[in-house]
């Protein structure tokens, strides 16, 4: 046993001293100097950096990284890499989510399995429950993302930030421009391309008409099916 497993057995021991729940120390690094509140259970496979404060009654893990952040009371990570960033009391995130430095995520907030945020603002209540990307950006509360929401933040040149004010609600597949906003209230239709703001209560729709082309099968069929 090297001298880094026997400092990380101390570590451990100490935190469940402490009335933190390790029920399986398999994979489960913790280094010096991390905070973590009574009743909360670290599952196997997590990995927490020196400096990170984690609340009370939280679950974090499996297969967790946290890095230089802090995380709130009652907040759930499951298959979650988090650097340098703040979450908030109550919220439920993952699996397969990464949180990129300079985010908070709020109270309560839901973010579902392959979501990245980076350097965004996440208010209360607000979900993006799949297949999504939230960078540069700035959420308002009870706000729904549709799956496969991108915030398309640069250019080529310049990255540029996307506002989205409260109880909005993002269609399926849409792609938010920067730099957008979509003021309190607003709605895109799933498969739009927003370039232009969107007024409070208002329904963005920026796609194409569809056409349909009879019998296009049967007069393609040599052409398409070898």
């Amino acid at each position: 046993m090297t001298e880094k497993d026997i400092q990380n057995l101390k570590a451990i021991e100490f935190h469940e001293n402490n009335g933190v729940k390790i029920p399986y120390h398999t994979g489960v690094i913790i280094e010096e100097n991390v905070a973590i509140g009574k009743g909360t259970e670290i599952l196997p496979d997590t990995i927490i950096f020196s400096g990170v404060i984690i609340g009370k009654n939280c679950v974090i893990g499996p297969n967790t990284l946290i890095k230089d952040s802090v995380i709130g009371n009652n907040v759930k990570l499951n298959a979650v890499q988090c650097y340098q960033s703040k979450v908030l009391d109550g919220a439920d995130i993952g699996p397969f989510v990464h949180i990129r430095p300079n985010s908070v995520i709020g109270e309560n907030v839901h973010l579902g399995n392959f979501v990245e945020v980076k350097n965004s603002n996440i208010d209360k209540d607000t979900k993006v429950s799949h297949l999504t990307y939230v960078g540069d950006s700035d959420v308002g509360k009870r706000v729904n993302f549709g799956c496969g929401t991108v915030t398309v933040n640069y250019d080529g040149k310049t990255k540029h930030r996307t506002t989205i004010g409260d109880d909005c609600f993002i269609g399926c597949n849409t792609n938010l421009v920067a730099p957008v906003t979509l003021s309190d209230g607003a709605y895109t239709a799933a498969g739009s391309t927003i370039t232009e703001n969107v007024p409070a209560h208002s329904l963005g729709i920026a796609r194409a008409r569809q056409v349909n082309i009879e019998n296009w099968r049967n007069k393609n069929k040599d052409k398409y099916r070898k």
